[in-house]
Parts: C-alpha cells; sequence; structure tokens
C-alpha cells in the first residue's frame, strides 16, 4: 500500500497507524512519502510516521524528499537493511543514476542539523500555516484546515483558480496553482506553503492577496454579477 503521509494539496495527514495495521493484517508493506512532512510534522519534524509510532517497522518503507523543508535536491529511502539492499542491487532507476552533487548532499545535511538543533522549528511552520487558514476564512473563503505546512484555498473552477494565483502574485505572494487532474474536477485551489520564518510583513502580504481574491471572486461569481 502507498500513500502519502501528509498530502501535498489539502495538507492533511493519513491516518498511517490504521493503514499499518491494514498492511501487517494482510501481509504487505506500507510505502509512506513523507514529501510534506519531513521537518513539519512529528517530533522535531522527524515525520508523520513517527508520529505514528511506526517509523522503526520492518514493513514500513518511507521515502523523504530534501528539496522542500530542507531546501535542497534529491531524496532518500528509509527502510529496512533488507529492502535498502534490495533497491542498491536491483533498483534500475538508482543503478543507472548518478550520485547527488556534493554542494546538494551538504546542504541537505547541514538543513537536517539545524532541524536537529531547533526542533521548534517544526511547530512554527505548521502554526503558522493555521494562521494562513485563518486569514483565508476571515475572507470568507474556502480552506482546509492544516495539519503540516500546506494550506488549500478552494475556488472551484480552473479559470478561477488560475486567476487568483496572478492576482497574489501581483499583490507580492506566490503561491502554487491546481487544477485537475492533479485535483478532482470542482476542486482547483491555491496552495500557499507555510515557513517557519513567516514575518508580520509577510503576513500582511498574505492578509492583502486574499482580500483581494475574495474580491475578484465575488466580481466573477454569477451572484455578483447581478
Amino acid at each position: 500500500m502507498i500513500t502519502e503521509s501528509a498530502f501535498s494539496t489539502g495538507g492533511s495527514l493519513a491516518p498511517l497507524a490504521a493503514l499499518h495495521r491494514v498492511t501487517r493484517a494482510h501481509g504487505a508493506m506500507l510505502v509512506i512519502d513523507e514529501a510534506h512532512a519531513l521537518g513539519v510534522v512529528g517530533p522535531g519534524g522527524r515525520g508523520a510516521a513517527l508520529a505514528a509510532g511506526i517509523a522503526a517497522e520492518p514493513d514500513v518503507v518511507r521515502t523523504v524528499t530534501l528539496s522542500k523543508a530542507l531546501g535542497g535536491q534529491g531524496g532518500a529511502v528509509l527502510g529496512a537493511r533488507e529492502v535498502i539492499d534490495t533497491l542498491v542491487s536491483t533498483g534500475r532507476s538508482f543503478i543507472f543514476d548518478t550520485a547527488l552533487a556534493p554542494p546538494s548532499a551538504a546542504a541537505a545535511l547541514a538543513a537536517l542539523r539545524l532541524l536537529s538543533a531547533q526542533p521548534r522549528l517544526a511547530g512554527q511552520a505548521r502554526e503558522n500555516a493555521r494562521r494562513l487558514a485563518a486569514l483565508a476564512r476571515d475572507c470568507g473563503l474556502a480552506v482546509t484546515e492544516p495539519a503540516a505546512a500546506v494550506v488549500a484555498v478552494v475556488l472551484g473552477e480552473p479559470e478561477l483558480a488560475v486567476a487568483a494565483q496572478r492576482i497574489c502574485a501581483g499583490e507580492g505572494a506566490r503561491v502554487g496553482c491546481f487544477r485537475p487532474p492533479s485535483v478532482p474536477a470542482g476542486g482547483s485551489c491555491l496552495r500557499l506553503t507555510a515557513r517557519a520564518d513567516l514575518t508580520e510583513d509577510d503576513f500582511g502580504t498574505a492578509a492583502r492577496a486574499l482580500a483581494a481574491v475574495r474580491d475578484h471572486v465575488r466580481t466573477a461569481s454569477p451572484a455578483g454579477r447581478k
């Protein structure tokens, strides 16, 4: 069974402990993509699998990226020695790949050391995500409740989401824009991603951008044009 731990668009967490019980009952393996959880979720940002108490289980494999919370490049697979040995010996994409550039590996290692030295950063990123969600909610926008650093502002139609992304850029806020097939039809959204070091000025920029999006949505909707 394969799942994200922190879902990349909505920002919710998968029920990892329950999924692990199901996979173990069926003699299967649970593969968890921790791309949006590492550095943000769990004790000291060490991931949702650790928070669920299953990170060290032999039938759990985790994949992590070094390019999001750690600000580097590349990724890694974490698992039992038998799993790692199998990948090293038989994984075609690994065998024919090249190693990370030393500066990229060093940057990721430095980020991990910083996270270890300052474990509060993970909690601050989550708190800032909740604050961004509250700003969107105060503007009357539909927003997910974040469990990690991702906040989705659901706008519905692709054209509306694309226009909203441009509006945010004009206000100085860089946000993601997701449309089908990345999300279901009717679920086009903006994705705001929080950082631990957001300042009051940053929140002010986000508030102005979201208010501008709200005004555009009201004008663009059929009810707003009456």
